[in-house]
């Protein structure tokens, strides 16, 4: 794990390219980026900036061209897929657009799934049932998807997320399918977990609005940081 006075994510020189038949295609021109420990971060632009390309590599979901990406002190490069899958599994949690919770499973069973895959054989923690009491769903977990509001949907995507208290959370257009008040409920309650529980949060938006809900706003254009 990364020591309080290094940054948790540190990116330098990150560059990604796509190969789309006999085109080549750009989508990140020499990333540099820093994420501190309990930072809440918001990394905004356009579609095609380049943000869900550094959101997929940053979670290992995608290997980068060139460049260093560490995180929570591992260097991604070095890792085997398998290193990568335990980093997905240990240190790093994802919030979608897409609530992708299975509709058969209950929300409760939809988050003992996650910590089952996490590895996680105990009961939960005193801060785990703080943050069910926070995200306000502990009444809801026992109905499944179908019965859930687009809000609490994402809630307990959220709850699913940070299950196995990873170091990091990971939040692809968090809002990108609520109405405006659930969209200010989510982003709220995610500003919360920050401050209240230290959370580590990388977001993805196109939003400025939701953006400005972070500690610090890095905007993206063109696979590069602008500002």
């Amino acid at each position: 794990m990364s020591s309080p006075s290094s940054p948790i994510i540190a990116i330098r020189g990150l560059r990604k390219i796509f190969h789309v038949g006999k085109v080549d295609v750009e989508a990140l021109r020499g990333i540099d980026l820093d994420v501190e420990p309990g930072e809440f971060l918001s990394v905004v632009g356009p579609s095609g900036s380049g943000k869900s390309t550094l959101f997929h590599i940053i979670g290992g979901l995608t290997p980068p061209t060139a460049g260093t990406v560490r995180v929570a002190s591992e260097d991604l490069a070095s890792l085997s897929d398998a290193g990568r899958t335990r980093l997905r599994k240990t240190t790093v949690g994802f919030v979608f657009q897409k609530f992708n919770l299975l509709p058969i499973l209950t929300a409760g069973d939809n988050i003992a799934l996650a910590r089952h895959i996490g590895g996680n054989r105990g009961g939960e923690t005193a801060r785990f049932r703080g943050v069910l009491k926070l995200l306000g769903i502990t009444e809801r977990l026992g109905h499944k998807p179908s019965a859930l509001s687009g809000g609490e949907q994402q809630r307990v995507a959220i709850a699913r997320g940070i299950v196995n208290e990873p170091a990091i959370l990971l939040a692809d257009e968090p809002t990108g399918n609520l109405d405006s008040q659930n969209s200010q409920t989510v982003l709220t309650l995610l500003r919360d977990l920050n401050e209240r529980l230290g959370q580590t949060i990388l977001m993805i938006t196109h939003n400025p609005e939701a953006a400005a809900y972070g500690h610090r706003m890095v905007n993206m254009r063109d696979g590069r940081i602008v500002s």
